[in-house]
């Protein structure tokens, strides 16, 4: 697919989710003018275009694998990884919002242990209770900031059972209606160069250090970890894609400089004397 086609089939999806989530609305308050079996004609689209840009990104994937960028951790310190492209591509098992090769991880430092899955209770943590929660990140090469924003807030942890549910059946929904940037929560896109981007992803509210069209060099801090946006805990989502549009955007491979792409479940360490001086 061309961008302008994947941006078409973009919007057309987002129509038809709005043309369910009306239909099933209007159905509690008035009978349809219309029989019941129409209704699913947009669920069927939605499924269809679904299938069809997964299957065009696959197809392009294969025959053409994108050669990985190496690029400096956006991070230091003790991380393990989830979600890694290492095990499964695309590694959140979608590549819509240039998602194929993005990887999350979560701080582990030595002498501070992460609040585990709560089957139970607690329902929701405070974000203080994570180490990630504040996090500097890194520009991971010389680039040009091509967006950035901070708004959104950080809301309670949703690593339980009951939060969890929640975020999958409710919040989803309500975020997806949002679009791309409802999903990513806070974010910032660098352009590293050569066509390639890299996207930060639950930017803590309000920790921008850089705005639009800044000059940033390696290892220089540009925000910190946070956790807005579609996310379970603290924690930092980082991809890099060949474009700036979420959208239209197609995933680009990393590997991080002295690390390379842990796989998950994989402790790793970023000392800050092997980073790049900003």
């Amino acid at each position: 697919m061309s961008v302008r086609q994947r941006k078409f089939a973009v919007r057309l999806q987002y129509l038809l989710v709005l043309c369910v989530i009306g239909d099933v609305i209007a159905g509690f308050f008035v009978d349809l003018p219309y029989p019941y079996w129409v209704g699913w004609i947009a669920i069927v689209g939605v499924i269809v275009i679904a299938l069809a840009r997964r299957g065009s990104i696959s197809r392009e994937i294969a025959a053409a694998p994108p050669a990985a960028r190496e690029i400096a951790p956006p991070v230091t310190g003790r991380w393990s990884a989830m979600n890694s492209p290492a095990d499964k591509v695309p590694s959140h098992g979608t590549h819509g919002y240039g998602q194929t090769y993005a990887i999350d991880i979560v701080a582990e430092p030595e002498g501070k242990e992460r609040p585990a899955f709560a089957w139970a209770w607690p329902i929701a943590r405070g974000n203080e209770a994570f180490p990630a929660f504040g996090a500097p990140l890194l520009a991971v090469a010389d680039a040009t900031v091509v967006h950035a924003e901070d708004g959104q807030r950080d809301h309670l942890s949703r690593n339980s059972l009951v939060a969890l549910v929640y975020l999958m059946i409710v919040e989803a929904i309500v975020r997806t209606l949002g679009g791309a940037r409802r999903i990513v929560g806070n974010h910032i896109v660098l352009d590293l160069g050569e066509g390639t981007y890299a996207m930060y992803a639950h930017v803590q509210h309000g920790s921008l250090g850089v705005r639009a069209g800044d000059k940033v060099r390696a290892g220089q801090v540009v925000a910190r970890c946070g956790n807005s946006g579609n996310s379970t805990e603290p924690h930092v989502h980082f991809q890099l894609m060949d474009g700036p549009d979420l959208d239209t955007a197609r995933g680009v491979p990393f590997r991080w400089r002295g690390i390379g792409v842990p796989a998950n479940g994989e402790t790793f360490t970023v000392r800050e004397e092997a980073l790049p001086v900003p």
